[in-house]
């Protein structure tokens, strides 16, 4: 049975919360165009309703199930409209929870799958870790062989930092999703620009001016 930290963090045991029990398939926000949900130019699909009740959530609104407007098809072809342009790299997903909501964000991505095949890629942000993950539902699990990058675990405001990219707290890991699975081991992501802030090239400088462009990309759980 889930319990909440004294962190105020809500914990599920594994395969205990559901999608198709708990998602209305609603969704809070579109943004089309975006440079801070991931690399390059992406389009942003955040879905309603989440668990975790992370303190410090930057999104606390779409916490709430029933918030939003209900996912369409009319929604989607705009979304798959929008990915067609070759500036495009990819989709994210967050929320809320993207893994609670498969019932929209499993049938989109394999969507993108049947028509972009890997040319266009997908991310997303889970209050889960990799490890649960790999414990939790079927649609979880399908959810997941469909992406290429995940964002995992809760928002800890006490691990917060503002100098990290794509992530709002340390514990937070960048996950290389196909090559992980592969290795049956965590592979993190990394592109040029993470690789050198890793190993500390011009690290004070590329972290301010992360920490600046940011923006939205602050506490994604």
């Amino acid at each position: 049975m889930a319990y909440k930290l004294a962190s105020g963090i809500t914990n599920p045991d594994p395969q205990e919360w559901k999608s198709d029990e708990l998602s209305l398939n609603m969704v809070a926000d579109y943004k089309p165009f975006v440079m801070v949900d991931g690399p390059g130019v992406r389009c942003s699909l955040y879905v309603s309703g989440c668990k975790f009740s992370c303190p410090g959530c930057y999104n606390v609104v779409a916490q709430q199930f029933q918030y939003g407007q209900p996912y369409s098809g009319e929604l989607e072809e705009r979304v798959m409209a929008d990915l067609r342009h070759d500036y495009v790299q990819g989709l994210t997903l967050l929320g809320g929870e993207p893994f609670l909501n498969t019932g929209v964000t499993l049938a989109l991505a394999k969507r993108i799958r049947a028509e972009f095949g890997r040319k266009k890629d997908i991310w997303a942000w889970t209050g889960y870790t990799w490890e649960e993950l790999l414990e939790e539902t079927a649609d979880k699990k399908a959810l997941l062989q469909e992406i290429d990058v995940v964002v995992d675990g809760r928002f800890v405001q006490a691990l917060m930092d503002l100098t990290l990219r794509f992530r709002g707290s340390s514990n937070q890991r960048m996950i290389d999703v196909q090559a992980s699975l592969a290795a049956g081991e965590i592979v993190l992501w990394q592109d040029d620009f993470q690789a050198k802030m890793d190993a500390g090239t011009n690290g004070t400088n590329d972290k301010n001016i992360m920490s600046q462009m940011r923006g939205s990309d602050i506490g994604r759980k």
